[in-house]
């Protein structure tokens, strides 16, 4: 087989780790190279691979990654009990923290490896001053197909017209609680008015949809689980009931964490779960609906369901390291190469070698204890 140029990097270390790879050309195909001299029924040694502006990322199940978490701080105003450590962490200094400038990008080069969604995280994204210019620069790039934004709704009113205007149609919110005084017990702060205000205010400006997700944790939030069910029938929210992760030093421990199955059972008081199929840009939720209810609910089952031959994303940390799994501690560091004048070749060749290494599932549903040591708020959820 004849490789034009220097098109696989040895640090993807392809043929090493699967030696089948080297005589397939669907697998090739999948990364996005052009395959020429290949007739029916032709000996796959003598065709010719070229193009390597044209490499894709590809997961372990030779499916394409195409979706990129950014996280842009790991400052947050919220103190949740899943996801801040039990001790005070130190914050990322100003010099590690990416720059805006370093986060687009990355993302310019992600996108010419196939990445046509993003979604903007943190911490708390809307803490970051200046990040609304961050969305107007990510606007201009027609490649990405979805824009969208993940936050904890203390600060969302004041930012909406800034993220309407930026064309962001999508906004997740982490909420926890429906109640002011479980929520503050939850989150830290008695925010929940604020929160509430601007998931209303963001609705009569005509975002769509609307997430809300929601980690139910057992003895401090179960309880309220029809009450979230019931808002996917009063409201066109999209709920997300997503299973509790051990990541970093978080207040919670094993017998609290809920499962799909069972949350599941809960709520099916209310009526028979439909089920809706799932759309090309979709995540990982399972989705369904009551019989005519006005949103949806939706169930992210990492521990009870793995979805990990299924998952299309790699994540950007605010600290910019390149993780492509968020239940494993493996990152690569790309910030180094941003930084020391690298081109943009030698930067996509990081992007690769994560999609690379990909793993092919998590174990923490094998073995509890073996979970993520850095904090989600540091990761970007």
């Amino acid at each position: 087989m004849i490789l034009a140029g220097s098109i696989l990097d040895s640090k993807l270390q392809i043929f090493n780790q699967d030696p089948g790879k080297a005589g397939d050309p669907l697998y090739f195909l999948l990364q996005g190279f052009q395959i020429t001299g290949l007739d029916t029924g032709a000996d796959v040694t003598n065709c010719h691979i070229s193009g390597s502006s044209m490499k894709k990322l590809i997961g372990p199940s030779n499916h394409r990654l195409n979706y990129l978490r950014v996280s842009v701080t790991d400052r947050c105003n919220l103190r949740c009990k899943y996801c801040t450590p039990l001790n005070a962490t130190t914050m990322l200094s100003h010099q590690e923290i990416l720059r805006f400038e370093e986060i687009l990008r990355l993302i310019k080069i992600g996108v010419g490896l196939g990445i046509n969604k993003v979604r903007i995280t943190g911490g708390e994204p809307l803490v970051r001053p200046g990040i609304s210019d961050l969305f107007k620069e990510l606007s201009q790039l027609k490649e990405l197909q979805d824009i969208s934004l993940t936050t904890n709704g203390v600060l969302l009113k004041d930012h909406l017209n800034d993220i309407k205007s930026a064309g962001i149609k999508r906004i997740n919110i982490s909420l926890d609680s429906l109640e002011p005084g479980n929520f503050q017990h939850i989150a830290g702060r008695d925010y929940f008015n604020r929160v509430w205000d601007g998931i209303q205010a963001a609705l009569e400006m005509g975002f769509n949809p609307i997430k809300i997700n929601m980690v139910p944790l057992r003895g401090i939030n179960d309880h309220e689980l029809l009450s979230f069910a019931e808002l996917s029938i009063q409201y066109p929210f999209h709920i997300r009931f997503i299973e509790y992760m051990p990541i970093g030093q978080a207040d919670v421990n094993r017998q609290q964490q809920i499962l799909t199955p069972e949350i599941k059972e809960i709520i099916s008081s209310l009526g028979e779960l439909e089920p809706i199929q799932n759309e090309e840009n979709d995540g990982p939720a399972f989705r369904h609906k009551f019989k005519n209810a006005r949103g949806e609910v939706g169930f992210i089952s990492p521990i009870s369901r793995h979805f990990c031959d299924q998952c299309n994303r790699l994540r950007l940390t605010a600290s910019g390291m390149l993780r492509a799994c968020l239940l494993s501690d493996r990152q690569v560091d790309i910030r180094t190469s941003l930084r020391d004048g690298s081109s943009d070749e030698a930067v996509s060749r990081i992007f690769l070698e994560a999609a690379a290494n990909k793993p092919h599932r998590h174990t923490i549903g094998d073995n509890y204890a073996c979970g993520v040591h850095d904090a989600m708020s540091g990761i970007g959820g």
